[in-house]
């Protein structure tokens, strides 16, 4: 990830590199050779920001040290862009949202995959009215990745390292917070992890939505799109998208009608997104954001709730209920 962050602060002209930080000095190093980056290196994150006088930190760190980089960027005086998930646990994503709010300071989390023409065409439909009043939103997301490493360790590998991206996707499709998550998690037979790798999940959602989630990172064959294979429906129709670039609808041609079956009209959605994807396209936001004076999209207030979504359903998991959040 540091490298695909690189790249962008690399290729944009609005932002200017001036040190990297890394506990093992000689990594920072080599980073900053493999890329002909003649600035400074640090072992230290608070004396990197003196020093180089720095007004915003990029957090490429792994989830558990998110609450010492992102408290120390703060409270130096820095705005802080970085990686999913906030943190490991939700007391330490609400000190961090608490602290961005006493500092003023900026504290916005990479939602990528918010950031493909197709998700972003949806939302707009969505909000535009093309469906009708929305009330079911569906995904189905199924891989089998041999990782490796601590993923196959995790107790909850689905839930904790990816599920993020597929509810905070949902949030944004709907404009929707959730309220409470009834959720199965379980580990099928011949998985390779050592914890549940599979989820079902029922989501109640605000302005009565209602999500559901199916997923596993132990099924073979049929591969879903990373982004999930999603169904948005409301009170006109119907939309789907398949996570890679099929995206249509089928609206109802005359919405009041006696038929039995309603005559539906199918078409393809075109792209509405003319912003660049992923990475890139979540970056471009975040920094147009702090030049005008505003929240990015993905600011950390906004964030928490798609943690909230993450923690509720591994509760909900762990005690068999329902779990309000």
């Amino acid at each position: 990830m540091a490298n695909t962050w690189l790249d962008y602060a690399q290729q944009k002209e609005h932002v200017e590199l001036v040190g990297l930080v890394d506990l093992n000095r000689q990594a920072a190093q080599q980073k900053a050779e493999e890329r002909n980056l003649d600035i400074a290196v640090f072992t230290d994150l608070e004396e990197a920001i003196q020093e180089t006088k720095a007004d915003l930190l990029f957090d490429v760190t792994v989830p558990t040290a998110h609450l010492q980089v992102v408290s120390t960027g703060l409270h130096a005086g820095c705005h802080v862009f970085g990686e999913k998930p906030m943190s490991d646990n939700l007391k330490h994503a609400q000190e961090m949202a608490d602290l961005a709010k006493q500092t003023g300071k900026t504290y916005a989390v990479m939602q990528n995959r918010r950031y493909w023409k197709e998700i972003r065409t949806l939302r707009d439909k969505v909000e535009q009215g093309h469906l009708g009043k929305l009330h079911t939103i569906n995904s189905d997301f199924f891989l089998a990745p041999h990782f490796g490493g601590f993923r196959e360790e995790m107790d909850h590998p689905l839930l904790i390292d990816m599920a993020i991206h597929t509810f905070d996707q949902a949030r944004f499709i709907s404009g929707c917070n959730a309220k409470s998550v009834y959720c199965h998690e379980f580990n099928p037979s011949g998985s390779w992890y050592d914890g549940n790798a599979s989820v079902i999940c029922i989501f109640e959602m605000e302005n009565d939505v209602v999500y559901t989630y199916r997923g596993s990172w132990a099924a073979e064959g049929l591969r879903t799109s990373w982004n999930a294979d999603w169904r948005v429906i409301g009170t006109q129709g119907t939309a789907t998208w398949d996570g890679f670039d099929k995206l249509e609808s089928e609206t109802m041609k005359e919405p009041v009608s006696d038929s039995f079956l309603r005559e539906m009209e199918r078409q393809s959605l075109n792209n509405t997104w003319q912003g660049e994807e992923t990475h890139f396209g979540c970056l471009d936001a975040m920094f147009e954001a702090i030049t005008e004076g505003r929240l990015p999209e993905t600011n950390c207030f906004d964030n928490i709730e798609s943690m909230k979504m993450v923690f509720a359903a591994i509760e909900s998991a762990e005690k068999g209920q329902k779990v309000y959040l």
